[in-house]
């Protein structure tokens, strides 16, 4: 199993994901992979790529945003093993939208401390 480092916002609390500051230099060559969820409600999407821009894109689909209170946590992964770490998150969490994760063998991981 690989150990992530699921991140929260200033404060040491769960990013809400419409507040969350993608300008901020902690996101400055982020890359690995996010969960964004709904309070006391189902995961809602699951990915992985450059976090702030995968996190912007998610703000802009509708989809997504007709569920309210939604949060969002991320940890930064190597390129190689985000394809089976998404898998893992998607057979686990089974995530509301989405429905193209890798095919390829799940890697196991830590999920967040909620």
């Amino acid at each position: 199993m690989i150990q992530l480092l699921w991140q929260k916002c200033q404060g040491d609390i769960w990013g809400p994901f419409l507040g969350i500051d993608l300008s901020h230099v902690h996101f400055n060559s982020m890359e690995g992979v996010y969960i964004i969820w709904q309070a006391k409600g189902p995961i809602v999407r699951i990915g992985q790529g450059v976090i702030k821009d995968r996190i912007a894109d998610h703000r802009a689909d509708q989809a997504i945003t007709a569920y309210s209170n939604l949060y969002a946590t991320w940890a930064q992964v190597l390129v190689q093993y985000r394809n089976g770490i998404e898998r893992y998150l998607a057979d686990v969490l089974n995530p509301k939208i989405g429905d193209a994760f890798p095919d390829v063998a799940p890697i196991e991981v830590n999920l967040p401390p909620w």
